[in-house]
């Protein structure tokens, strides 16, 4: 359980990174971030209530990655 948190935590520091990196790509992929977060979000519970615990981790670490490029594409710098 705290190793699965530690990976979660782990997706904000890529999410900053990769958003910072591709600037330029954040405002023309933000309606693919808004179809990626749901699918992801709701693909992460769904394997979870499987008891698929590592797709449905992978599947959240993505959800996370995502809201966070999706929340800087707004960014003006």
């Amino acid at each position: 359980m705290i190793l699965e948190i530690i990976i979660l935590l782990l997706a904000i520091p890529i999410g900053l990174l990769l958003a910072w990196i591709s600037k330029d790509e954040l405002k023309d992929g933000r309606i693919w971030f808004k179809i990626l977060i749901m699918l992801s979000l709701f693909g992460g519970i769904f394997f979870f209530l499987l008891r698929f615990s590592v797709i449905g981790l992978t599947l959240l670490f993505i959800f996370i990655v995502t809201i966070i490029s999706y929340l800087k594409s707004f960014d003006g710098k």
